[in-house]
Parts: C-alpha cells; structure tokens; sequence
C-alpha cells in the first residue's frame, strides 16, 4: 500500500512552489465509444479516443503566479510530488492551461481559492 501524507508533499509550478497549497486532485479519463454490430444490440468492440486530463489546486487565500497564468493563458508545467517517509511519487502535468478559479470563504475560516486546470498527459514515476 502507498500512503502519502500532504506535510511531507509538494506542488510546483512551472518549478515554483506553491505555498499555502490545501488540497491537490485531478483526473484522468479516456474517451470511448462503443461498436455495435449490425442487426443486433450487443457491443462487439470498444475504440477508444483522446484522454482528458483535468486538475485543481486548492490554496489558502490566494495565489498571485496562478492568478497570473489564468490572466496570461500562457502554458505551463506542474509537478506534484507525494511522499510519505521514503515512498514517492512523481506526477508530471504537461502542456497545462488554467480554466478557471473559484473562492469560498467561511464563518470564522480563512478564504480558499480553487484554481481549475487542464493538461495535455499526465505522468506517474
């Protein structure tokens, strides 16, 4: 089992350090669509498409190098490394393009900023 603690892990952006990160989440689907055969209703094969890599980072308050890349809609990289004493992984998001960003703020809580991006592939080392 790989277990990773979020003390010990770390995002970066375009080699930048995100401080006051929360929460990291993404997603990884690919499209399909299914071949029927002809005269029937039963599947007879599955063809497969692009993969949609979707993220989000989640950050205390709010971040100026990622609210300058939603503004310049200028490429760029993250890297989001996971540990967990001497267990790491590596998740490379290439070719990324900021989407959008959310805030929400609670009673007696700080604000949050919820930056939503896509990516062209995702690597796992």
């Amino acid at each position: 089992m790989e277990l990773y603690t979020a003390f010990s892990s770390e995002v970066k952006v375009n080699e930048e350090t995100i401080e006051g990160l929360q929460a990291v989440e993404y997603n990884r689907a690919n499209t399909r669509r299914h071949i029927g055969a002809i005269g029937t209703d039963e599947r007879v094969g599955v063809y497969y498409g692009i993969t949609v890599v979707q993220g989000r980072l989640s950050v205390a308050s709010a971040n100026k190098t990622l609210d300058g890349l939603l503004d310049s809609r200028e490429p760029f990289s993250v890297i989001a490394t996971l540990r967990h004493g001497k267990t790491t992984r590596t998740l490379s998001f290439d070719e990324c393009h900021m989407e959008d960003k959310g805030f929400d703020m609670a009673i007696e809580g700080h604000g949050r900023t919820v930056y939503a991006f896509t990516a062209t592939r995702l690597r796992e080392e």
